[in-house]
């Protein structure tokens, strides 16, 4: 079982670099044109699965995605596009408003009942 190991790593380098190598756009691949490293990799298998992966392969973008800077001090929805500035805004500032008002509501239904419990029993009710 063992004797048979260096084939499957050689077959698995072969397909894993090939595979890579073919979906690799064209002009993300470095030093060699796409077809010479597919035929290097199919013809020598080990050395062109190698060489694929140290000078063939994209190197990996590490930079930081680029930041945002606004155009104007202060909010940012004043730079939106100018028809979101119109009924869209009205209608997310209309559910805003009728949110708010009724969490005020049950947060005012919950102080009386608290209030009622804290009472004694023949105190008037605070107004």
């Amino acid at each position: 079982m063992i004797r048979y190991l260096p084939v499957v790593v050689e077959l698995v380098l072969l397909v894993f670099c090939l595979v890579d190598c073919v979906q690799t756009p064209a002009d993300r691949v470095r030093n060699l044109p796409k077809l010479v490293w597919v035929l290097l990799i199919v013809v020598l298998p080990v050395v062109g699965g190698i060489a694929w992966l140290v000078a063939g392969r994209p190197q990996r973008v590490t930079h930081r995605p680029e930041v945002w800077y606004s155009s104007t001090p202060g909010f940012p929805e004043h730079e939106r596009p100018a028809g979101w500035a119109g009924a869209e805004r009205g209608r997310v500032d209309r559910r805003v408003a009728e949110e708010q008002a009724r969490v005020d509501a049950e947060f005012d239904a919950a102080v009386r009942r608290a209030r009622a419990r804290n009472q004694a029993p023949g105190d008037a009710p605070e107004a």
